[in-house]
């Protein structure tokens, strides 16, 4: 990097706080910090939806499985994830968006003791928020170790900048900082892409390397599955990614809520499913091409990219690539942040504090201004963890435990919200979220230690979730909970989807019962 690209860094740092101070002025209760009132729209909750769900392991781990493996990481990553959101617009975005527009909560997780109980709902907090400090920890290192590629400052260097620049904008403006942010990059990353892509075409054969370059690739690379990525680890990725990117990690799930209505919330999920379908395959083609470009000086390739910007692009556009890199993780870090922030003043707090249970609304944003602050420094520490021998490297956090542990956490969030489970109560949720915990420490460890050539992948992160969901219905069956009032939250996120005998816009919804240590919401006509 020189000046030029240092200045390109430093401009974009500027304007993502600049969007922060001026998202400040938005965010007077903490609805507004946490759901944005209620009032964004569709189109860019979509494209926050979207940006949210990317990190720089798009740049290090998945670009070398690109560089190994050629097209089997978009049919095996961003196809799947496309496939389920698109699933999702229809069965869990509108039910999303009534949790804040029916039973007014802020948090994805406040629902949930209603549906279930307190236990439940600080048995899926807890668990969350600890496996969101390890997986935002290795979007922290995957963005410093691209940074030291380019610069020569080291991780901690790196992870610090990074967190205290995402720090302050998220902090100080909410989800409409996020959004508005992430609207930015999003724009930042088109150009960024495009620039790659036409880069590695001029090196090549022009514009006919789209259809020429295959026959040049190493053998394979144009096979959908290869390696350990197979068909089996496809589906079991689409099954996961299903739940995952339809909030079942939470962020997620609060860009549904934050639009004004379920219908603008099936837009966004809709408008997210066709940009992942898309623009992963402008990002990952010169991916694919980098073997006949550059020699992967890591194991694992995670380097290509990086050394593969640095050969092609002129300084300038060197310094937007690297912008790029920085827009998609701080993207999904700051949407992470707020996610953890709600869930812990909202859903967890309460438990432990008297006082917490009585803030005010500015005591509440100040508390959740706070709490993000934490969780991010939190991450950043174990970001410096990430490649110990506990953690092995990024991919592995990301792949294994992200995509194993989010099962068993998402499959009671997820499906309790649809009335064909409503007989799956506390039991069910507790049991099933358990087992699914221990199932993946089997697997992954005692298992995986015992079996020659160890457990294989698709295995080790679709029998968590397996496990769990089998026992979700199971124990519904086995040991129904259904009680009126439990059905009376149901009824209230599900009617309008042809599930209830009244559609939006009509009728008279069912009370909700009071919520632990406050008032029932009172019944909202719907419209």
């Amino acid at each position: 990097m020189n000046s030029l690209d240092w200045a390109v860094l430093i401009g974009y740092f500027g304007v993502m706080v600049a969007i922060g101070l001026w998202s400040h002025k938005r965010v007077d209760t903490v609805s507004d910090f946490f759901t944005a009132g209620g009032k964004m729209p569709w189109w860019l909750s979509g494209i926050s939806h979207h940006m949210s769900g990317y990190s720089a392991v798009m740049f290090t781990g998945y670009a070398g499985i690109a560089y190994q493996y050629g097209v089997t990481s978009f049919v095996t990553w961003s196809l799947p994830i496309a496939i389920g959101i698109f699933i999702g617009a229809k069965l869990f975005a509108p039910r999303l968006n009534r949790l804040r527009s029916r039973l007014h909560v802020a948090s994805p997780l406040e629902y949930l003791k209603n549906r279930y109980n307190l236990q439940t709902q600080q048995a899926l907090a807890w668990s969350g928020l600890l496996l969101k400090i390890v997986d935002v920890g290795a979007k922290w290192a995957a963005i410093a170790t691209l940074l030291s590629v380019f610069t020569g400052l080291s991780i901690s260097q790196g992870i610090l900048i990074t967190g205290v620049v995402t720090g302050v904008y998220c902090t100080v403006g909410g989800l409409w900082a996020d959004a508005l942010t992430e609207l930015g990059q999003f724009v930042i990353q088109l150009f960024a892409g495009l620039a790659m892509l036409f880069a590695v075409m001029g090196e090549l054969d022009g514009f006919s390397t789209l259809w020429t370059v295959w026959d040049k690739l190493p053998d394979g690379h144009a096979e959908p599955t290869a390696g350990p990525y197979t068909v089996t680890f496809l589906l079991a990725f689409l099954f996961i990614k299903t739940f995952e990117y339809n909030g079942g990690m939470w962020n997620q799930a609060q860009r549904y809520m934050a639009t004004d209505s379920a219908a603008s919330a099936t837009r966004s999920a809709r408008l997210s499913a066709v940009l992942w379908f898309v623009w992963p395959l402008v990002l990952f083609f010169p991916m694919w091409c980098a073997p006949l470009l550059v020699e992967a000086q890591k194991p694992d390739a995670s380097d290509s990219y990086a050394l593969m910007t640095e050969q092609l692009l002129p300084h300038g556009l060197l310094g937007l690539v690297i912008v790029g890199f920085f827009s998609h993780t701080m993207a999904m870090c700051s949407s992470d942040a707020n996610a953890i922030a709600a869930v812990f003043t909202r859903d967890i707090a309460p438990t432990l504090s008297k006082a917490a249970r009585g803030w005010s609304e500015r005591a509440g944003l100040i508390a959740a201004r706070w709490t993000t602050v934490a969780f991010l420094g939190l991450s950043m520490a174990i970001a410096t963890q990430v490649n110990s021998p506990a953690f092995k490297d990024i991919i592995t956090v990301v792949i294994k435990w992200v995509a194993g542990l989010m099962g068993p956490i998402a499959i009671p969030f997820m499906l309790g919200l649809m009335r064909p489970f409503r007989k799956s109560g506390p039991t069910a949720a507790l049991v099933s979220w358990a087992a699914g915990l221990i199932a993946f420490w089997l697997v992954n460890y005692p298992v995986d230690w015992a079996v020659e050539g160890g457990v294989p992948l698709q295995y080790q992160v679709s029998v968590p979730l397996a496990v769990s969901l089998v026992l979700y219905v199971l124990i519904g069956f086995v040991k129904p909970e259904d009680t009126p009032e439990r059905d009376a939250v149901l009824a209230r996120i599900n009617e309008g989807d042809g599930e209830g005998r009244h559609g939006d816009g009509t009728g008279t919804a069912a009370a909700v019962p009071a919520q632990d240590g406050g008032p029932a919401p009172a019944p909202q006509p719907r419209g």
